[in-house]
C-alpha cells in the first residue's frame, strides 16, 4: 500500500526561464469508467497548500462514500513543488499518473483529485495507471487554461520632492502601483514583473529612491 502523502518520484519538468507561467482559470471536471469502476476527476487552480488541504477534505466529505480520493499538484511558476497521494492504491498507480498528467500539460498552480468508485472488479496495475491517467487527461482536456505574469511587490520609500521622478520611472517601466502615502516622507507600493526587477532596482539605486 502507498504511503500517504509521498512525493512523486519523477523529476519535475522545470519551466524556462521566464516569468509566465501556464495555469486553470477555472475549475474543471471529468470521467474516466473501466469494469464498473467509476473515476470522477477534479481540476483546480490552486495557489497555496492550505487551500488543496481545504479543497481535499470538502471533496472527502462530499464523496464519503467512494474507496479512494488519490490526488495529485504542482505549484510554483518553476512546479518546483510537487506532491501526489495513492490514498490506499497499489504504490504509484494513481497520483503519480495524475502528477504525470499535469506535467503533460505544461501546468503549474494546479490541483487535481481523482475519486474512485470501486466496481468490485481489479484492474491490476497497468489498469489503474491507465485510469488514472485517462480520468486526470478528462478533466484537463476540457479545462480553459490562462497565462500568468509572476510579480514582486516592492515598498519605496522616497522625498516628496522625488515624486516626479518616481512617477516617470513608473510609467516607463509600467508599474502597477498598489498603493501609496504621502507625507514627510512618500511611500508607494509596486508590482513589477519578475523580468523587469534588476532593471528596476538599477533605476531606482541611480534616483537614490530607497526600496524594499
Amino acid at each position: 500500500m502507498a504511503k500517504t502523502d509521498k512525493q512523486a518520484s519523477p523529476e519535475p519538468q522545470v519551466a524556462a526561464p521566464g516569468d509566465t507561467y501556464l495555469t486553470l482559470s477555472a475549475p474543471a471536471q471529468g470521467l474516466y469508467k473501466e469494469k464498473g469502476s467509476k473515476f470522477l476527476s477534479f481540476a483546480y487552480p490552486v495557489e497555496t497548500e492550505q487551500e488543496i488541504k481545504e479543497i481535499i477534505e470538502k471533496l472527502r466529505k462530499e464523496y464519503y462514500d467512494a474507496r479512494h480520493h488519490c490526488y495529485a499538484y504542482v505549484l510554483g511558476y518553476r512546479q518546483e513543488v510537487y506532491r501526489a497521494n495513492d490514498d490506499g492504491e497499489p504504490s504509484s498507480t494513481a497520483g503519480k499518473p495524475i502528477y504525470g498528467q499535469i506535467l503533460s500539460y505544461g501546468l503549474t498552480n494546479v490541483l487535481v483529485v481523482v475519486v474512485r468508485y470501486f466496481g468490485g472488479t481489479k484492474l491490476g496495475t497497468s489498469g489503474l495507471i491507465n485510469a488514472y491517467k485517462t480520468a486526470t487527461d478528462d478533466a484537463l482536456a476540457q479545462a480553459k487554461t490562462v497565462e500568468k505574469t509572476v510579480m514582486r511587490q516592492y515598498e519605496l520609500r522616497f522625498s516628496y520632492e522625488q515624486m516626479n521622478q518616481v512617477m516617470r520611472i513608473v510609467k516607463d517601466l509600467r508599474l502597477q502601483v498598489l498603493g501609496q502615502e504621502a507625507d514627510n516622507e512618500c511611500r508607494m507600493r509596486v508590482a513589477v514583473r519578475l523580468s523587469d526587477c534588476s532593471r528596476c532596482e538599477e533605476k531606482w539605486v541611480d534616483a537614490r529612491i530607497s526600496f524594499v
